[in-house]
């Protein structure tokens, strides 16, 4: 039927399969099969701390060996929170009844029961997720035990230049927005791979939000790499010569994105977008920097101003990406989208990773995975590449 009037139009409906994450959601068992940045290393420490991922409560603490553990907050024995727990050598202890717990989930003591409930406590186990620690961020694996893979190593993180050292950030959106977004997850994750939104976003409808160069309209490819989705694209720069520009998504939820202010050479910054729960999500980085701070320093400006400093008047003729992505609705309306040819790599992100989710329904493994040392690690040739105008020096 036609749309004559807004009278005609249809029920709103999500894409259940993209952005729902809860445990035993299509989406949500894919998002499991995979390790997740729910911290800074600096947020595990000897006050416990409520977190929350793929919709679930957990937390977050650092034992007195130095360990980091992450845990589900109702105590085993008697269902008492353990954020009021009180951290110590050996693990967590409960505040009603001093059950002590590891990082592991392991029960090590149970002060009320004879002999320190020697003879029972083996047979209790705090629920537990495994952690690890790598980049300035603290990771967790919250799938199937049996099918936990190694933690990723990525070669942009590894591999410093001179001068350069590593720093994590919990900025959220970073460039434009709350740390932690009131809206679905995937709105912002497929962002990416929509190099024509800066043109009018970022670099007209708003402001010079980057730089003067990025309001060229590109020439754009798209394509399935291993691991994700890749977009390739070429500007002409004023001088006369090309910018090449490579960003991509990479499996479960890293944006590998150059720097909109065009420093020339490799991308500097990983990011991971954390699916809080359905409605809500921040971003977790980690980038080679050179000085402190630099990875807060690529805020951008609207109006000469931060996002947070703007006015409800300014948000409206100021916007940015999140103003962009929140107004589609806390979860967009997927059966009222009418997409377009420069939506390409949109359309080939949603089914690049429905693959996944019937791969991992039909009992596989979905890419980027790795269970043997030396496989584990990953590569992008994300970054900004120039060239000469002909006959320029």
């Amino acid at each position: 039927m036609t749309l004559q009037t807004a009278y005609d139009l249809s029920e709103p409906k999500h894409d259940a399969a993209l952005t729902e994450v809860e445990k035993g959601t299509p989406m949500g068992e894919l998002l499991r099969r995979y390790w997740h940045p729910v911290g800074l290393s600096e947020d595990a420490t000897a006050t416990p701390k409520l977190i929350r991922a793929l919709s679930e409560d957990l937390i977050l603490f650092r034992d007195g060996q130095g360990r980091p553990g992450v845990v589900h907050p109702r105590c085993a024995h008697r269902g008492s929170s353990l954020y009021y727990g009180k951290v110590e050598d050996r693990g967590i202890r409960c505040c009603y009844h001093g059950w002590l717990f590891d990082v592991e989930g392991n029960c090590v003591e149970q002060p009320c029961e004879p002999n320190l409930g020697e003879r029972n406590r083996g047979n209790v186990r705090q629920p537990w997720y495994p952690c690890e620690e790598r980049y300035g961020l603290i990771w967790v694996y919250m799938g199937p035990a049996e099918k936990k893979p190694l933690l990723p190593r990525y070669e942009l993180l590894e591999n410093l230049d001179e001068g350069e050292f590593l720093e994590a950030d919990d900025n959220g959106i970073g460039i434009g927005g709350p740390k932690v977004a009131d809206f679905n997850w995937f709105q912002h994750f497929e962002n990416v791979l929509d190099p024509f939104h800066v043109v009018v976003l970022h670099a007209t409808f708003s402001g010079t939000q980057f730089v003067p160069e990025m309001a060229a309209m590109p020439d754009v490819k798209f394509t399935n790499e291993d691991l994700g989705v890749r977009c390739t694209s070429f500007r002409d720069l004023p001088d006369g010569g090309k910018l090449h520009r490579i960003s991509e998504v990479i499996l479960p939820t890293l944006r590998v994105v150059p720097s909109p202010r065009l420093t020339a050479g490799r991308c500097t910054i990983l990011g991971w977008v954390l699916p809080i729960d359905n409605t809500h999500f921040t971003v977790y980085s980690a980038g080679r920097v050179k000085a402190e701070g630099d990875l807060r320093r690529i805020r951008s400006k609207m109006n000469d101003k931060y996002w947070d400093e703007l006015t409800e008047d300014e948000h409206q003729v100021y916007p940015g990406d999140y103003e962009a992505q929140k107004s589609q609705g806390d979860i967009t309306s997927h059966n009222h989208e009418q997409l377009g040819t420069t939506d390409q790599g949109i359309v080939m992100l949603r089914r690049f990773i429905k693959r996944q989710v019937k791969i991992v329904e039909d009992g596989g493994d979905p890419v980027g995975v790795a269970f043997e040392d030396g496989k584990e690690w990953l590569e992008t040739p994300a970054g900004n590449w120039f060239s000469k105008a002909a006959g320029a020096d």
